[in-house]
């Protein structure tokens, strides 16, 4: 496998314009970049030389319909080949329609299913912290929209509980669920005993400024607010 050389921020309207087909998902993707991007770019521990290095921290993308959004950054940063994105979804690419853990470097988990994520991640927390792990992290991206799946909220409660310090939750607002959230969805979280940040969802100073200004004794909510 040929992986090219680490390309910047402004390289990833070509690259995903690499993807095509009706299931890239348009505006679930493009949600999601700038969140994607300064995570991989500022914030995570991880090295596409060294994709399972025990010390990495983990992300985990739940968000069932944004890996083409993923797929780019992870091109961009050099965990996978440029030229695998033309054959998105194609019966013999390893980028499916959702990323599959076993064929794509770097990719945590097999997504999709929504409402899966949060609680593999809550799992995942636990693992680590059994097995004193470091200080790795765990970072797990979900829509507003996915958040109406219960088994989330259970997870929400649980990490709450037992005050998941490793555990920080992206929720991208795109202002896609069915019914809102009253107080917004950060309040749910809030209850939970979650801190909780809300920003603009494009603004990568304040992304970036979210995701480092944890609180190592509680799990810690970003809520990414996007609406173009």
């Amino acid at each position: 496998m040929t992986v090219s050389t680490e390309l910047g921020y402004e390289d990833l309207p070509r690259l995903l314009t690499l993807l095509t087909g009706d299931e890239k998902h348009d505006r679930s993707s493009f949600s999601t970049l700038d969140v994607l991007w300064v995570l991989y770019d500022r914030v995570l521990r991880v090295d596409p030389s060294a994709p399972d290095d025990p010390g990495r921290d983990r992300f985990l993308l739940s968000k069932g319909h944004g890996p083409a959004a993923y797929y780019a950054v992870l091109a961009a940063k050099g965990f996978v080949p440029v030229e695998w994105l033309v054959g998105f979804g194609n019966g013999d690419s390893p980028l499916g329609y959702h990323p599959d853990r076993m064929l794509v470097p770097g990719v945590e988990i097999s997504s999709g299913s929504l409402g899966h994520g949060l609680p593999i991640a809550l799992g995942v927390v636990l693992g680590l912290d059994a097995t004193g792990s470091g200080g790795s992290r765990v970072y797990c991206l979900v829509g507003d929209a996915e958040l109406e799946e219960g088994s989330n909220f259970e997870a929400v409660q649980l990490a709450g509980r037992l005050g998941l310090g490793r555990l920080t939750v992206v929720v991208v607002d795109n202002a896609s669920s069915t019914y809102g959230w009253p107080g917004g969805v950060e309040r749910r979280f809030e209850l939970e005993g979650w801190s909780v940040a809300r920003i603009d969802g494009r603004d990568h100073e304040a992304l970036e400024a979210a995701f480092v200004s944890v609180d190592g004794d509680r799990p810690h909510a970003v809520v990414a607010e996007v609406r173009s």
